[in-house]
């Protein structure tokens, strides 16, 4: 069994020379997961109260912390 590492690549970009992202979007992926491992239970528990807090909860991973990761890098 051959487990591989998540390699994300973004084509067409002009935050570099070559147009090409594999580096910024590939940590941008990990650091969504690690997040949204924490994040989606609490707002799932949150949303049975709050309904609106308990979606910016949830929604925090993917609108927050992969795009200012994947921003921060521009290899």
């Amino acid at each position: 069994m051959v487990v591989g590492f998540p390699i994300c690549v973004q084509c067409g970009t002009k935050s570099n020379p070559c147009r090409c992202k594999v580096v910024g979007p590939t940590v941008g992926f990990i650091a969504f997961a690690a997040a949204a491992i924490v994040e989606w239970p609490v707002g799932a528990l949150v949303y049975c109260f709050r309904h609106m807090k308990g979606r910016r909860i949830m929604a925090h991973p993917a609108s927050v912390v992969y795009p200012a990761v994947n921003r921060a890098i521009p290899i």
